[in-house]
């Protein structure tokens, strides 16, 4: 089913380059774009780090979700998802439903790779050392590709074709 009103969600694992892919894609489709985790910082006032440090994944998560639903009436908008929400709930079956989802897919390796450079801003790895981190990954990504496989169109998200990418987005959004 395709949803009337041109919302494209992009899922992936945390260090996929969702939010990068986000704002170049937006801007070459004239749309507007927001970026979920920038999202939920404005509407509670703290910092995802804060958020999950003060008052848990759980209270995060449903944050999250309640942004995401508020959402739907979004026009002509790409919206780059956490690499947890898909997961979350029933986030998956909503994004489905009112949007099209675009899963950037990267190995194990190729995550640990980005992901290690950026460890201190995201906290639910910061305290891990290499090898914990790639164990985190290999676990968290088995589980969670679970809900990303299910997304409309999936691309490899190493060296990613950002052309190729929005020629696949018009033919599916039929623009």
């Amino acid at each position: 089913m395709m949803a009337k009103n041109h919302i494209i969600y992009i899922i992936g694992f945390m260090g996929s380059g969702k939010t990068t892919a986000g704002k170049k894609l937006a801007s070459l489709l004239g749309w507007l774009f927001i970026d979920l985790d920038k999202k939920i910082e404005e509407h509670t006032g703290k910092t995802i780090p804060e958020i999950f440090s003060q008052n848990g994944e759980n209270y995060f998560r449903d944050i999250e979700t309640q942004l995401l639903r508020n959402l739907k009436s979004c026009t002509n908008t790409i919206i780059s998802t956490g690499g947890g929400t898909p997961c979350y709930s029933d986030n998956m079956d909503f994004m489905i439903e009112t949007g099209l989802t675009l899963y950037l897919k990267l190995t194990p390796a190729e995550l640990k790779s980005r992901l290690s450079e950026s460890k201190g801003k995201r906290p639910l790895i910061k305290d891990l050392d290499q090898e914990k981190l790639q164990s985190f990954i290999e676990e968290k990504l088995a589980v969670r590709e679970k809900c990303y496989n299910r997304s409309d169109i999936t691309v490899e998200g190493i060296n990613l074709d950002i052309n190729l990418v929005l020629s696949l987005l018009k033919s599916r959004l039929n623009i």
